[in-house]
Formats: structure tokens, sequence, C-alpha cells
């Protein structure tokens, strides 16, 4: 894939220059606007420099028809292509960041020193790190992960927005956004049907996940307080069924309070968010499934694609770690803390990201790659005017290439970090 980008960068720049000269100079230069070579360089009508092209923001600005002297068909193409771009390529800095930060973080508490370049190169670290600390464990030792996914949610109301500021064929008020059955979430003013993610402890009339207070039944990942598999435990773990009090990852039916979510019997009223159905509807809904946007061109579903993935609000997962049989109790513990700080964060990406950044890149990728190849075409000033606009894209083209690869391979590296963190090896693991 990476050589690949280069040599369409590479034959994209010597294009330019070979159409463009003698008129051009300075291919290897910088052009102002930040677009590389020089690209504007004497070229008649060319107005000076390239647009500021950093930003979806800035792009919006661009009068593409009057400065690059294309239709207005082919200019609403670039400004989504190159919003597009400018969005992934923030979205896969921030990915790429948060992967780094918890990856990174991870190898450092098992005692791996050193700075890493990238959010892969620290979970790679981070991998070979739980390997190690795993063969310390030894061959009785058994290893238990009990998570409780992360929760993604992507806002409906600016996926309808985006669509209708994008695309001119969208009617503002009025786009049509679907998400998919029994994942759409907000609050409800009257009766929930499905789960309600409580705002404090509260009466949970159905299963309860998270924590209960009393009169508590069922799989515990915390401490449990009562009975375990009826016998007594007071504050200790429960790889059975806890009745009494569950500290942490809890599933089962709660007689007292439920700190957390409940899966509802019947409808009810939610005082938090709702996800499923509301009889009324939803104030600000969200979408913690997959989202279908309005129709509308493939240039724009990149760029809301992509301006959605990067403000996902995402909650992480909890993480409780169980080792039991350990012959280095001092290195079971360190593996311990150091999961149940790294990995939630790491599974928001692996779990609660992936699909959709995954979705998103490939998006970007084709759009872009289209763009590249009728750029030249667009321009009705001549072959001067097209050299000019194929030199202002080339840098943010590239740049959203790049960006999506790496989207691509940080979503790969975290599952790989999911997959290892329990992986069967000297401690026989699961998650869950």
């Amino acid at each position: 894939m990476a050589r690949s980008i280069l040599w369409k960068a590479s034959s994209l720049s010597i294009l330019v220059c070979g159409l463009a000269a003698p008129a051009l100079m300075n291919c290897g230069g910088k052009a102002p606007g930040g677009a590389p070579g020089g690209l504007t360089s004497g070229i008649p009508g060319a107005g000076g420099g390239c647009p500021d092209l950093g930003s979806a923001e800035a792009v919006g600005k661009v009068d593409f028809v009057d400065q690059f002297k294309v239709s207005a068909e082919n200019a609403a193409k670039l400004k989504a292509g190159l919003q597009a771009s400018a969005e992934i390529q923030a979205f896969s800095a921030k990915l790429d960041a948060d992967l780094k930060a918890a990856c990174g973080g991870l190898a450092k508490d098992l005692g791996v020193t050193g700075d890493f370049k990238s959010g892969e190169d620290s979970c790679k670290a981070a991998a070979e790190a739980m390997k190690g600390a795993r063969a310390k464990f030894g061959a009785k030792a058994k290893l238990q992960i009990d998570t409780t996914p992360p929760r993604c949610e992507a806002s409906m109301n600016m996926v309808a927005d985006c669509a209708a500021k994008c695309d001119a064929s969208v009617t503002p008020g009025s786009a049509k956004v679907e998400c998919e059955p029994g994942k759409l979430s907000g609050q409800c003013s009257a009766e929930c049907s499905g789960s309600c993610e409580m705002k404090g402890a509260a009466k949970c009339d159905g299963t309860c996940s998270g924590s209960c207070e009393a009169s508590f039944k069922g799989a515990c990942g915390g401490t449990c307080d009562g009975k375990c598999d009826g016998k007594t435990s007071k504050g200790a773990t429960c790889n059975g069924t806890c009745e009494g009090t569950c500290s942490a990852n809890a599933k089962g039916s709660c007689g007292g309070k439920c700190n957390g979510s409940c899966e509802l019997k019947a409808k009810a009223k939610c005082e938090g968010t709702c996800t499923g159905s509301c009889t009324a509807e939803f104030k600000e809904p969200k979408c913690t499934g997959e989202v279908t946007p309005p129709k509308m061109s493939a240039e724009c579903k990149a760029h809301c694609d992509a301006e959605i993935s990067g403000k996902l609000e995402c909650k992480p997962a909890q993480v409780i770690v169980r080792v039991e049989g350990s012959a280095d109790a001092s290195a079971a513990a360190q593996y311990k803390a150091a999961l149940e700080k790294a990995l939630p964060a790491i599974l928001v990406i692996a779990e609660g990201q992936a699909k959709q950044a995954s979705k998103t890149a490939a998006n970007v990728s084709v759009v872009i790659e289209g763009l590249q190849g009728s750029i030249q075409g667009m321009a009705s000033g001549g072959v001067a005017a097209g050299a000019k606009l194929a030199g202002c894209v080339a840098a943010p083209f590239k740049g959203a290439l790049d960006a999506a690869a790496s989207v691509k391979a940080d979503v790969k590296v975290s599952v790989d970090v999911k997959a290892s963190a329990s992986a069967s090896g000297s401690a026989s693991g699961k998650t869950g």
C-alpha cells in the first residue's frame, strides 16, 4: 500500500512539472499556501500561490470556480474531496496520538524504555512487553480479562448537517439519516425500550450492567460481597455467581441500586440515556451502531464520514484482569495494573472505532484516487491552469492517502494488542 501511494505522488509531481514547463520554474520548491513545487509561479492569470487547504474550514472558503476556472460540478467535487483530505489527516493524527499514549504507557509500565515514533510502534512494543510479562507467570497460571465494551456514538444531527452543507441535492432540515436498528440513543422524555444508561445509581427492573449495591445475583467481574457460588465472600473476586453486592462488571438482577446501564424488561422511564426506542422523539439523537446518511455524492460522503469519525464521542471500556496461580506474584500484579490502566483506551479504537474508522479510510482513499486521476482535465484554462490546480492539491491529496493508510494500520495494531493481552502462552486467557 505504501509503495503504491509513493508511486502515485511521485508520478503526479512529474506530470505537473512536465506539463507546466517551460512556464513553471522551481518544481522542487514550495509555493505559498503550502503546496509543493512553486507551481503557480509565472502562470498568466494564476493569481499568485495556492489557497489555504490545510483545514476543512479553510477549504470551504475557497472559490474553486473563480480561482481555478473549473465547472461548478467539479468545484463541488474538489471542495468535498479536499475537505475529506483535511478531515482524515486530523482524524489520523488524533487516533495515532491516542494509541501512542495508551500503548506507550502500557509498554513502559511493563518495563520497556525508550520513545516510540507512532501508535503502531508503541503497540508493537506493548505486545512484546506483554508476552515477556506472561512468560514469568509459569505454565500453571490462569489469566482472565473481563471487559465491558466501550461505547462510541455519532451525532445524527451532525451527519444531517454535514450532508446538507456539502451536497446541494440534500435539503437542509429534511435529510434522512438512519441508525442501525436498536442502536439509536438519546434523551427520552417518555418511555424507553431497550437499555438505559443511568445518570447515577438507580433502581433497575431488568439486567444491571455495571455495579450493584444490594440484592445482586449474577456474574461479577469485580469484587463480590455476600456469597460466591454459595460460599461466603467478603470483598473477594468471584469467578462464579455472586449474590450480594458487586463492585464492577456486574451482569445480572439487582434488587438494590444499579450504577451503570439497565437492560429493561419492559418499557419504562429512563432518566439517563435511552438506547433502543422511545415512545416520543429522541432529543439530540446519537447512533452507537452503523449510520446510514442521506444519499449524496461520493466526495461528500467521504468528507462527512471523515468528519464524523473525528468527532465520535467515546466512553472507554471497563477492564478487570485476573491472574491466578502465577509463579511470580509481582509480575502478575504489574501486568494486572498495567492492563487495567491502558487497555480501556486501546479498546476504544479496537472495538469502539474500528469499523467506522476502517470504512472511512477506505472511502476517502477511493475518492482521492479518483480525483487524482481526473484533476488535469477539470481546469478549463489550459495546460498551465491545469498544472496549477494539480500542484495545489498534490500535497493534501498525498497527505490524505498517507493518513488513510495510517488509520488502517492503527486499527489493525490495536486489535492485535487486544488479542495479545490475553493470548495463550505460559498462561491461559480469555476475554469477555
